[in-house]
């Protein structure tokens, strides 16, 4: 008997200049994008025009950023559910996240490093006044937030608005694939995103260590980009779970969230996923998370004698506030006991 191959997830190449909306190259991705997220729930995406400098400009600040105390992490919050900071938890001693929300935007961004460093960067402070005199520490104080702050906010604002142009490649084409493209703009309309920070500390040893419970996203869409540790595991529609290699500075997963598969009627899957984490080096990942700031539905099109309707109308936002709930968080899957018909 041979032996079964490992499963993998699909790979689809979005480097080509060509690939614009109504050319061939533009089809054949539409019917792969679909393709992915039915079977698998998601894919990655490979990137090219991704600048290579961004991507280590980007993880270089992200590793300065978790280094700030707690008590300023824990400043990192917003009214809308599951948006600011995540830490400090025994059963996830390996985790920590950030959350900027309306990522797109410079006014969200600046926003969210004007809390982490409001009078400048203390580590900087610190390690500067060993070296330097009285004068250029107190330069180098009032430097310091332009130096680290304004750094942050330029490139996370674009890494932001590289990650929603993936994005919103993706959801057009799904639009497009089943033939509602109709609806499109009005969803791209009411859509914000949510770019969360994360680390994931390493364990220091070569035994898989839980990372991030076992989850299924609440998002319409996730775009998930990494530095080179591979942690990743993704749960596939048998129950087998897929080792995901994404370690390239141009590699990227998208991920179907519960509002995509309730949007499309189950078509879609929205995966179970978690981290799982061994090794001596802490993994940095960012995520890229689209909400809708209205109500969701399926579209007609999508309900015939196959696929009769199951799931109502519903908020999105009131989806991430449902799961916060005991209901929610216990159900075996939030979305169906949401809004399920």
């Amino acid at each position: 008997m041979g032996s079964e191959s490992t499963p993998t997830l699909p790979i689809l190449d979005f480097s080509d200049a060509e690939l614009k909306p109504g050319t061939d190259s533009w089809l054949v991705a539409c019917k792969k994008v679909t393709h992915a997220l039915e079977q698998y729930g998601c894919f990655i995406i490979e990137y090219d025009k991704f600048p290579l400098q961004l991507h280590n400009q980007v993880f270089s600040l992200l590793e300065e950023l978790f280094l700030l105390p707690t008590e300023t992490k824990m400043k990192n919050r917003y009214e809308k559910p599951l948006n600011g900071y995540v830490g400090q938890i025994p059963k996830l001693p390996l985790h920590e996240s950030l959350g900027i929300d309306n990522a797109t935007s410079v006014e969200g961004t600046r926003f969210f490093t004007n809390l982490m460093w409001p009078q400048g960067n203390d580590r900087f402070w610190y390690s500067s006044r060993l070296f330097l005199s009285l004068k250029y520490v107190l330069i180098c104080y009032l430097l310091g937030f332009l130096f680290i702050a304004l750094l942050l906010s330029e490139y996370i604002s674009k890494y932001a608005k590289v990650a929603a142009e993936l994005d919103q490649m993706v959801t057009r084409m799904i639009f497009e694939s089943y033939g509602v493209e109709r609806y499109h703009d009005a969803y791209t309309d009411a859509t914000t995103y949510l770019l969360r920070l994360l680390k994931n500390r390493a364990p220091q040893q070569s035994e898989p260590t839980l990372g991030f419970i076992t989850h299924t996203d609440k998002s319409f869409t996730t775009i998930l980009h990494q530095n080179q540790v591979n942690a990743l595991e993704v749960e596939t529609r048998d129950g087998n779970r897929i080792n995901v290699d994404f370690s390239s500075p141009s590699s990227f997963v998208v991920i179907a969230g519960d509002a995509l598969m309730a949007w499309s009627n189950d078509r879609v899957l929205s995966p179970r996923h978690q981290v799982v984490m061994s090794g001596n080096i802490d993994r940095y990942s960012l995520g890229l998370f689209a909400f809708n700031n209205g109500t969701i539905q399926v579209p007609e099109e999508l309900v015939d004698d196959l696929h009769p309707l199951k799931y109502n109308t519903f908020d999105h936002l009131g989806l991430l506030r449902f799961y916060r709930t005991d209901e929610g968080y216990n159900s075996k899957c939030p979305i169906k006991a949401y809004c399920g018909v």
